[in-house]
């Protein structure tokens, strides 16, 4: 389907605003991976659970969510404080987590990044809040340049991706959502103040990529970071000050209805 005209995208806008409203409920969220960093009430806490929840946020829901449980024994109910404070020996307690291709030595590595981020830079808002552009996606691949600057595995490269190399980064521009966009319905956390919504792009992944293709939003094949700009650009015609809102509708529509 081509993309449709500023005016016919426009006439899209209260069909696509009531999904947003259907789908943007506390209640959706016991089945999703935000779930977990739900259940943390301090920033820091909040931002570590909710980034390795983000990376590990691929295949069966269940799998997902039972690990998120074993990653928050792991930091023992503290993830700040664990991340900070953790010797050697405390990361033995990642021996045996595995979620697909996300291994111990992967998990390992991403505890002392996130150390490293947090003792240098001043933690992740501060690493992802010096953008130079309208979108976060430049931020994006400085945020995993700096979080590799550790001696590391190059397998463990893989799960952070980098719309630089073309990846549509889905989890990464899901877990900015999660941490910038604030609304009154509890479900986006909004505790980033120092990004706005208006440079979050929409997690594209194939339930709202194929949604988005059948409503004219996007017209690329491929889930790659030209669509995500392509999408980007469209939904910022919807509404230019909460364009990402649009996630809701396209997932929800994708996963929950026969559209």
């Amino acid at each position: 389907m081509a993309n449709l005209s500023k005016s016919k995208l426009l006439q899209l806008k209260p069909f696509l605003d009531e999904k947003v409203h259907l789908y943007n409920q506390f209640k959706f969220i016991a089945t999703d991976p935000i779930s977990i960093p739900h259940k943390f009430q301090k920033k820091e806490d909040i931002e570590i659970v909710g980034f390795l929840m983000a990376t590990i946020a691929w295949g069966n829901r269940k799998s997902i969510l039972k690990n998120g449980e074993q990653l928050c024994q792991i930091l023992q109910f503290a993830p700040y404080d664990f991340i900070m404070n953790h010797s050697q020996k405390d990361l033995n307690a990642c021996l045996g987590f595995v979620h697909r291709t996300f291994n111990a030595d992967d998990l390992k590595y991403f505890m002392t990044a996130l150390k490293h981020i947090y003792t240098n830079y001043g933690g992740l808002e501060a690493v992802f809040s010096k953008q130079e552009e309208g979108t976060l996606q430049t931020s994006i691949h400085k945020f995993k340049r700096i979080f590799f600057e550790l001696e590391h595995q190059p397998r463990t490269e893989k799960h952070v991706s980098d719309p630089y190399k073309n990846s549509a980064a889905k989890r990464i521009n899901m877990y900015l959502r999660w941490m910038v966009r604030h609304d009154n319905n509890g479900v986006d956390f909004g505790i980033w103040k120092s990004l706005s919504t208006s440079s979050l792009s929409c997690p594209l992944d194939v339930h709202s990529g194929r949604i988005a293709r059948e409503l004219g939003l996007l017209k690329r094949t491929q889930n790659d970071a030209k669509a995500v700009h392509e999408l980007d650009l469209n939904l910022r015609i919807l509404d230019p000050k909460d364009p990402v809102k649009y996630d809701f509708a396209l997932f929800g529509l994708g996963a929950f209805e026969s559209f």
